[in-house]
């Protein structure tokens, strides 16, 4: 990961950075902000946002939908301490590993027309597999609403036959320009897309925020990504454009050389095309090893 983040960063020299910030990038490519004796793709990122003097801050600020209270009574001070505490003696743990920000959609595998916005952070567990949680916003107080996981196109192939229509393909999140990782050189972004134009995803969605956003009521929801123009309804894509400052339309046709060069998903995957959909219902089933 360290030599992948090195080429990372060699490319986005030729982004816009301002002078004089370059050491301080390449000084910082390798601290992880969440944890400083980890090294990853997420401390370059957010380096790079801080060198570039982007509009990120501002859009990371602003990206929290405007959803229902969750009830409850307003953290305490003792609360808020201990949280400090666990923060400064308990800090290496998984979240720790996390080091890339995705900003992309999912639907429901049985509902094209329920469109969710989702905010990936993923940890790269090695070359060919990734995980991540999935909330609705990029705050701290942000709900959240899911996992990914993500594997390459060589773990994909090795899945048996009935599981492959639970995963989802990323040849046109990536192309498209739906899928973006707000805040850093496009240059950089470009290299870390095109690593993930031939994976694939299998999300959960725990939380229906499109019917109740105020507590995580339901049953966990299979979710898909978009296969073509005209699947994602056009008000998301400004909505995300205008909140988080980027340009779907021009991020697009930067990755046209990925569009020309991307393999065609597996016809395996993204099993609603065949018109049906798996999801999930519950059933009384009988205790076992009850001692």
């Amino acid at each position: 990961m360290a030599e992948r983040t090195a080429v990372y960063f060699q490319q986005g020299r030729n982004s816009r950075l301002r002078p004089g910030f370059e050491q301080k990038l390449e000084d910082s490519m390798f601290r992880n902000p969440l944890h400083p004796d980890r090294r990853g793709f997420f401390a370059l990122a957010t380096a790079a946002a801080t060198a570039i003097g982007c509009s990120c801050g501002r859009a990371l600020a602003q990206q929290q939908p405007n959803h229902g209270h969750i009830p409850g009574a307003e953290k305490s001070t003792k609360s808020t301490m201990l949280g400090i505490g666990a923060d400064l003696l308990q800090n290496d743990s998984p979240i720790s590993a996390i080091n890339m920000y995705l900003n992309g959609f999912h639907f429901y595998a049985d509902d094209m027309g329920r469109q969710v916005e989702a905010h990936h952070y993923c940890s790269h567990v090695n070359e060919d597999f990734f995980q991540c949680v999935i909330y609705d916003g990029s705050k701290p107080d942000s709900r959240l609403i899911g996992i990914e996981y993500i594997v390459s196109e060589r773990l994909f192939k090795t899945l048996p036959d009935d599981e492959k229509p639970l995963w989802h393909s990323h040849r046109h999140e990536t192309t498209s320009g739906e899928l973006v990782m707000p805040g850093i050189p496009g240059a950089v972004e470009h290299t870390a897309i095109a690593s993930l134009v031939s994976t694939y995803g299998k999300t959960w969605h725990t939380w229906q925020i499109d019917k109740n956003s105020s507590l995580p009521t339901g049953l966990p929801q299979l979710m898909m990504g978009f296969t073509a123009d005209g699947q994602l309804k056009p008000a998301m894509i400004e909505r995300r454009d205008e909140a988080l400052g980027v340009s779907t339309t021009e991020t697009r046709s930067a990755r046209s050389d990925l569009a020309k060069s991307a393999p065609q998903p597996d016809p395996m995957a993204d099993g609603w095309k065949k018109g049906t959909a798996k999801q999930l219902i519950l059933q009384d089933m009988p205790l076992k090893n009850k001692p």
